[in-house]
């Protein structure tokens, strides 16, 4: 089944939307404002979109930042996480901006570079936490750049994606980490409020080491 976004039942985006904007144009504001600013962007074949991530919008992004930081201690590999890197190709018109993003397969690969697509492969794994509608479908977007898998925090749950035929279809399993238990990383998110956002994160450590233990003796 072809994803398709699903409404997000927070308040409405105050993101601002900007129509006929060429790659050059676009290109310009980028470097005129520089990449000290608050605010991400989102650019699809002539239309830009400014956005301005929230608090509501920004915990839980940390928090799945942390958790993958988590698992990837407990199997002892590296990845490299990227933040908002501005992934863009002027060849397609697109460009993006994630709430974060990780190289995890192809960490090896990227170690160290400055990140330059379509030479460079693009991020294993983008994170994007939806508490305002966006403006501009960011699946397309992601799905042309070549990204593999993309989670998805929205309405007290986390939703995989994973890329299909230049398309994104909702998955059961990660890619990256397929014994994840993807139901239970939503209830830990919002564990986080009553316990702390540590002692969330620990408790889930513990509980990924329960499986890849009860996997091993399998």
């Amino acid at each position: 089944m072809v994803a398709t976004p699903p409404r997000s039942l927070e308040r409405p985006s105050t993101a601002i939307v900007m129509r006929g904007v060429s790659w050059p144009t676009y290109q310009a504001l980028m470097a005129e404002v520089g990449g000290d600013r608050a605010w991400r962007i989102a650019y699809d074949r002539g239309v830009l979109e400014l956005r301005m991530p929230l608090e509501e919008h920004e915990e839980p992004k940390g928090l799945l930042e942390s958790l993958i930081e988590a698992i990837a201690d407990e199997l002892e590999i590296e990845v490299r996480k990227l933040g908002s890197l501005t992934l863009e190709r002027e060849d397609l018109a697109r460009a993006v901006e994630p709430d974060s993003c990780f190289y995890i397969q192809n960490e090896a690969v990227v170690r160290g570079r400055n990140i330059n697509l379509p030479s460079d492969p693009p991020p294993d794994l983008v994170i994007e936490s939806d508490y305002t509608n966006s403006s501009v479908n960011k699946l397309p977007i992601y799905a042309a750049l070549g990204v593999p898998e993309l989670w998805r925090y929205t309405n007290q749950s986390l939703l995989v994606y994973s890329r299909v035929e230049n398309s994104y279809n909702l998955a059961e399993t990660s890619l990256a980490f397929p014994f994840l238990p993807i139901a239970e990383v939503g209830y830990v998110i919002e564990q986080s409020r009553t316990l702390g956002q540590r002692s969330a994160v620990r408790l889930f450590r513990h509980r990924i080491r329960d499986i890849l233990t009860s996997q091993s003796q399998s």
